[in-house]
């Protein structure tokens, strides 16, 4: 890596953001390019700003942080992404890395810990800190790992019979994204067909409207 590592914050409290701001400002090979309040903004100014590295609140008004992600690394999917939060849930942590987020830190760790994390992601690698790691990866009964809510909803249009591309449009992503979620949902339930994800709905509840969301 030459010269600084060029960092987007991206938060709508702005005490938090601005807290983080002056702590990363006193590391020389940290360049903070700007401090914006949504997710929508971020998406609108990722390509003239061309951050390395994104810190990134989960829950944002006009636009949260999950579709910021989705967007945001489809137009320039060589930027890191690190998820800032009050939630330590596995779902929220699940879902966040499923959508191509690279890290994940809770908002009450020390500051100098953010630092931890941009330097870890900027070489390629995953960062978590200790009480996401803590909440990841947790099994249902069965012993399999739970879909995520997006994937719990993409399940439920794909079982309706929607194609790639109608789940896309509906959602209001990429055809690329939906795929990628549909092979996430058949590897966590070993389910190699369409019919068998119709069937798994269909026994499951998915399609009277149970077991979608949070």
């Amino acid at each position: 890596m030459t010269g600084a590592t060029r960092v987007l914050i991206v938060d709508d409290h702005p005490m938090v953001a601005e807290g983080i701001q002056s702590i990363l400002e006193t590391y020389s090979d940290i360049d903070v390019i700007g401090s914006l309040t949504n997710g929508q903004e971020a998406v609108d100014q990722v390509q003239n700003l061309n951050p390395d590295v994104i810190l990134l609140d989960l829950n944002m008004p006009v636009l949260n942080g999950l579709s910021a992600t989705e967007i945001i690394l489809e137009r320039l999917p060589q930027t890191r992404i690190v998820i800032l939060s009050m939630h330590d849930s596995s779902e929220y942590i699940s879902t966040a890395l499923s959508h191509g987020a690279l890290g994940y830190i809770l908002k009450d760790v020390p500051t100098e810990e953010i630092k931890t994390a941009i330097d870890t992601v900027m070489q390629g690698s995953r960062y978590l800190c200790t009480g996401a790691t803590e909440s990841l990866s947790p099994k249902t009964q069965d012993g399999r790992e739970p879909l995520t809510s997006r994937e719990q909803t993409i399940l439920l249009e794909l079982a309706q019979g929607k194609s790639n591309k109608e789940v896309a449009a509906n959602l209001d992503i990429s055809v690329r994204t939906v795929e990628t979620h549909r092979k996430n949902i058949k590897r966590k339930l070993g389910i190699s067909s369409t019919a068998g994800l119709t069937r798994y709905a269909m026994e499951h509840g998915v399609l009277q409207g149970t077991g979608v969301g949070l």
